[in-house]
């Protein structure tokens, strides 16, 4: 491209990319992933590209709020507009400083972003953001404002428009055209236009006043009052349809004294610290709440270790299970829909895939409860952060109004990972220690990502939003989640959160040293710098285990060592303390019931805690010595007793299948059941002195045996006692969940580089000028340039013409279709040709490449001034 070229002003966006450097492409490709899904052809394409409605909206969609307004603001100024008028639009008569200070940035960030092009004093909207931004009537604008004069009176008749001109004081015009400019100039002079309000009556003035912040439209009757007369005589509304009226946009702009906007925003909304503690009680308080969360996990996964609730035919949990699993877990019902999706995100828990779905633990869980405590909490915690599925909307409805059910489909929320950790970077701005102001929180997150549904379009002040919008409730729930969890305590940021999501040291809190803020030393200072984050690619997988790692890291040192023993009490009760090495809290939660949590653990002895303990494989013996063994305080009587009692009578009866039966070596104690009327229901009959044929399957005549205040003990058919395992279900093994993407990934610094060079390459060949051909017609295109059609030439001209460029070295326009029938234009230097292939340099792939002869469609040489 010549110099003269160069410097023209651009006459389309894709004039306006191809001036652009690689740097600028990569940061508009990054910020717009899905332009380069696939990889365009050619410069020309990706205008197009970024032109479509979808980009454009999803561009629009994450503009922050300052940004956003520029645009709408853009949207309703002339096409193009001048940095001057679009900065009068957004500062106001008054020129705002803090919005002349934040207009560059704005200004850049939708050039930068392709939704703006064109030089300072030539400014123009992509042409599907203004339709979308600018004001209609089914869809009114952002700002309030209405159509322009020249719009409004699009189709009213010549004589009524020199009516109003004749109203307003103008001398009457020729054509209607001028007649509108004339009035359109009027209503934007600011001198005339107070003398022409001042004429007005109150009444007149209150109506403009309630117009002029939107919506523009009004109704009227057939015959108006005096005062809304005055206003459509001098054309101060319009009529747009029988009976509506409409406040055109160059009033509303003077009555607004220039501002497209009641309040501009350039600023983000400070994030307020609600209170501030020590960081080393922050830890402490996260590191204790980390440690009950993996007690609840652990705690839910024995709970569903040996088959777990049924699967829903629609997949899920049923309500009733999750307000047994919630019951179980001590804790409210969103709370345990928290718990289980987290385990399930985290791969723990899947359902086992039989003929009777259940939901069971996983071989993953085995393998997760062999790491140290750290690192199992780093899993969890690394599971939450990056998980699309939202336990919060459990409860809810979806799309056909069915209920959102724990562990059913339609729970993925493709924003919730962003959201968390933009929720958990704004914590780690704050000065360390610091919990925020939750509204806070709230508000500089609708700043960064304002809405764009009716609501927002019809919002009349700053920071108008729906208090129930996906984005806040998914920060409340992160805030709530990460108290949970152990990321925050005391609702600060604690180290190993900060760990978590890559963040850097904790800043110093601020000092009386430090340089007070505008109003003084007694104000508040700004916690959060006044910029939207940078757009900047997810970290990798590596990044991310190595965040983790870091977190695991610094939690380790913040947990208690394990205690190795209990405190027996005489009322059948043991202490624990804190947490227990894992071999005894495993066989002290067989052993016995946990009766109470929280900083110690309150176990109680029962006999079916004991008879459980038996079940496993435990003799009274081993008993006796466990607990003597790790209890500071001596076995109480009344332990010993009923661990004994338990013993002596466990096992005496034997369950096996018959369909089953029963053996015992006393036959009193046969005959003791054979006598209990609530036996009958077992269908028992003898069949020997020590043996009782059964109805009733095993696991019903176990139970039933239990039930009367017998302990049996099943056994195998070699006789064997069957040892019942905690462990013994797993499903197969299962992958965790994977998060649903925001659209299409972010490029990584390779495929932007090689994107970059093909889209340039293919711009090379589509743009670069030929010599006029034989075989060129009507496509030969303008000036030299290539026309829509590939080159067509026959096969003995384009070996011809490849042999001499291999001589001469000069670059060859080329059309090619490949094996799949896709056609392509490209700009290949020839080096050999032989065989019936040429070999070249590809200036569109940028390497070298060879082609079959019988796939080029045709060949054409460069003009000589082609660059």
């Amino acid at each position: 491209m010549s110099t003269e070229e160069k410097s023209a002003a651009p006459r389309s966006l894709a004039e306006a990319l191809r001036v652009r450097d690689d740097v600028s492409l990569a940061a508009l490709l990054r910020s717009r992933p899905d332009l380069i899904t696939p990889v365009p052809t050619d410069l020309t394409q990706l205008a197009t590209r970024a032109g479509t409605r979808a980009s454009v909206v999803r561009a629009l969609e994450r503009l922050d709020r300052f940004a956003l307004q520029t645009a709408e603001a853009l949207a309703v100024a002339p096409d193009p507009a001048s940095y001057g008028e679009l900065l009068a639009l957004m500062g106001g008569d008054e020129q705002d400083p803090a919005v002349a200070a934040a207009l560059p940035r704005a200004a850049a960030l939708l050039r930068e972003q392709a939704l703006v092009w064109g030089a300072d004093d030539r400014l123009r909207l992509v042409r599907t953001a203004r339709e979308l931004l600018a004001p209609s009537p089914q869809h009114p604008s952002p700002t309030g404002l209405g159509p322009t004069v020249r719009e409004a009176t699009a189709g009213m008749s010549p004589g009524r428009i020199q009516d109003i001109l004749a109203a307003v004081g103008l001398p009457s015009t020729h054509d209607a055209v001028s007649a509108v400019s004339a009035l359109g100039g009027l209503f934007a002079d600011r001198r005339r236009m107070a003398a022409l309000l001042a004429e007005l009556p109150w009444e007149s003035r209150e109506v403009l006043d309630r117009l002029v912040w939107g919506p523009p439209y009004g109704q009227v009757t057939h015959d108006p009052a005096a005062h809304l007369r005055a206003l459509l005589d001098r054309g101060l509304l319009l009529p747009t349809a029988p009976g509506t009226v409409v406040l055109p946009r160059e009033v509303a702009l003077h009555l607004r004294a220039g501002r497209a906007h009641r309040a501009p925003e350039p600023v983000p909304p400070q994030v307020e610290a609600a209170a501030t503690h020590r960081p080393q009680v922050v830890d402490a308080t996260a590191a204790g709440q980390a440690l009950a969360a993996l007690a609840t996990v652990d705690e839910l996964l024995k709970e569903w270790d040996e088959g777990g609730p049924t699967v829903l035919r629609a997949g899920g949990l049923s309500v009733r299970d999750l307000k047994r699993t919630a019951v179980a877990l001590d804790v409210p019902e969103p709370v345990a829909a928290f718990w289980v999706e987290l385990a399930y995100g985290a791969g723990l828990i899947a359902s086992d895939g039989e003929a009777e779905e259940r939901y069971a633990a996983t071989p993953a869980y085995d393998e997760w409860r062999e790491l140290p405590p750290a690192e199992r909490w780093a899993r969890l915690a690394g599971t939450w952060l990056t998980a699309t599925r939202t336990p919060g909307v459990v409860g809810g409805r979806d799309a056909k109004d069915r209920t959102l059910s724990a562990l059913g489909p339609n729970l993925d929320r493709s924003a919730a990972p962003e959201v968390r950790h933009r929720v958990l970077a704004l914590l780690a701005g704050l000065p360390e220690g610091a919990s925020p102001v939750a509204e806070s929180v709230l508000a500089r997150l609708r700043w960064e990502r304002p809405l764009r549904g009716p609501q927002q379009q019809r919002a009349t002040g700053a920071g108008a939003a729906r208090e129930d919008d996906l984005r806040s409730r998914i920060a409340r729930w992160t805030l709530s989640e990460a108290e949970l969890l152990g990321v925050t305590g005391r609702g600060a940021l604690a180290a190993p959160g900060r760990a978590l999501i890559g963040a850097p040291e904790a800043p110093r809190p601020a000092t009386a040293n430090d340089t007070a803020g505008p109003g003084g030393p007694g104000d508040k200072l700004p916690v959060h710098h006044h910029r939207t984050p940078p757009v900047t690619a997810p970290p990798t997988p590596a990044e991310r285990a190595a965040a983790t790692a870091t977190a695991a890291r610094l939690l380790a040192p913040l947990f208690p060592e394990p205690l190795d023993h209990v405190l027996l009490q005489a009322d059948l009760t043991a202490v624990a303390p804190g947490p227990l090495e894992r071999g005894l809290a495993d066989v002290l939660g067989v052993l016995a019931d946990v009766e109470s949590k929280g900083g110690a653990t309150v176990y109680r002895f029962t006999p079916g805690s004991v008879r459980r303990a038996l079940d496993a494989g435990q003799s009274a013996a081993d008993l006796h010595a466990f607990l003597a063994r790790h209890s500071r305080t001596p076995v109480p009587q009344p332990l010993t007793y009923l661990i004994d009692d338990v013993a002596r009578r466990h096992g005496r009866l034997r369950v096996g299948a018959a369909s089953a039966y029963v053996r015992c070596d006393d036959d009193a104690t046969l005959d003791e059941i054979l006598a209990d009327k609530r036996a009958a229901g077992l269908g028992l009959r003898r069949l020997a002195p020590t043996v009782l044929a059964a109805q009733a399957d095993p696991a019903a005549l176990l139970d039933g045996l239990r039930a009367i205040g017998f302990a049996p003990a099943a056994e195998s058919a070699a006789g064997d006692v069957l040892i019942a395992r905690a462990d013994s279900h797993r499903t197969p093994p299962r992958a965790a969940p994977e998060p649903v993407p925001d659209g299409p990934p972010a490029p990584d610094d390779t495929l932007l580089a090689a994107a970059i060079r093909a889209v340039r390459a293919g711009d090379l060949a589509s743009t670069t000028p030929r010599k006029p051909g034989p075989g060129d017609g009507e496509g030969g295109g303008e000036g030299g340039m290539p026309g829509g059609s590939l080159p067509r030439t026959g096969a003995a001209e384009t070996l011809a013409t490849m042999q001499a460029a291999v001589l001469t070295g000069e670059a060859l326009w080329i059309g090619y279709v490949n094996a799949e029938g896709a056609a392509s234009q490209r700009v290949i230097a020839p080096i050999r040709v032989e065989g019936g292939f040429v070999t070249a340099y590809d200036h569109t792939a940028d390497e070298v490449r060879t082609y079959p002869l019988h796939r080029v469609t045709g060949v054409a040489e460069l003009a000589d001034d082609a660059g």
